[in-house]
């Protein structure tokens, strides 16, 4: 083989790369789950279901919101990064609660439910949350570091998991929420 037909043949080669690279590519950028790196279950499970005190000594179940897609959100009033998420979960649970999303804050704090009500109220927080006083949820949900998010669909099963921060208040957080709101599923 010449040097003119080895040219011809690499360019042909480098095409062929791009376009399977371009293939790729444009599957993996439909998968709004993927686009937000959540972890997406090989099974959807359904989730644990728990019954949780809310701030104000009520008692809230998981079941009470089945049908609706939730994002439950572990945090804690000690830990900078989940902080910094709750004005963007309170964000989403304004403009998408009247579609069905559900935002549940569960506090690892251990301590007085004060703390966790006063960080709640000067942050303008209105969804639901519950505190998690002995670590009961957190560990049937295996939380292992804060903050951790799951999302559960309509049909109170498992459709992915974000440990770590996340930017809710993104296209891809909105994108994500919309297509599960858009699924009957929640899927």
């Amino acid at each position: 083989m010449n040097a003119a037909s080895r040219q011809s043949c690499m360019r042909g080669f480098r095409r062929f790369l791009l376009l399977l690279i371009a293939a790729f590519s444009s599957c993996a950028a439909g998968d709004p789950l993927a686009d937000f790196e959540m972890t997406v279950p090989g099974q959807r499970l359904p989730a644990p279901v728990f019954e949780l005190a809310d701030l104000s000594a009520g008692t809230v179940s998981l079941d009470r919101y089945r049908g609706k897609v939730l994002l439950l959100h572990f945090w804690a009033t000690f830990c900078g990064p989940c902080r910094r998420e709750m004005p963007q979960l309170q964000a989403l649970w304004r403009q998408y609660r009247e579609r069905g999303l559900v935002v549940l804050g569960i506090a690892a704090d251990r301590g007085s439910v004060s703390v966790i009500r006063e960080f709640v109220h000067d942050s303008g927080i209105t969804f639901p949350v519950l505190q998690d006083r002995d670590g009961t949820v957190r560990n049937r949900y295996e939380v292992v570091a804060l903050p951790t998010t799951y999302l559960v669909g309509r049909d109170g099963r498992i459709t992915g998991r974000a440990p770590g921060s996340r930017d809710w208040g993104s296209r891809q957080g909105h994108t994500l929420i919309e297509s599960l709101l858009g699924d009957p599923g929640g899927s």
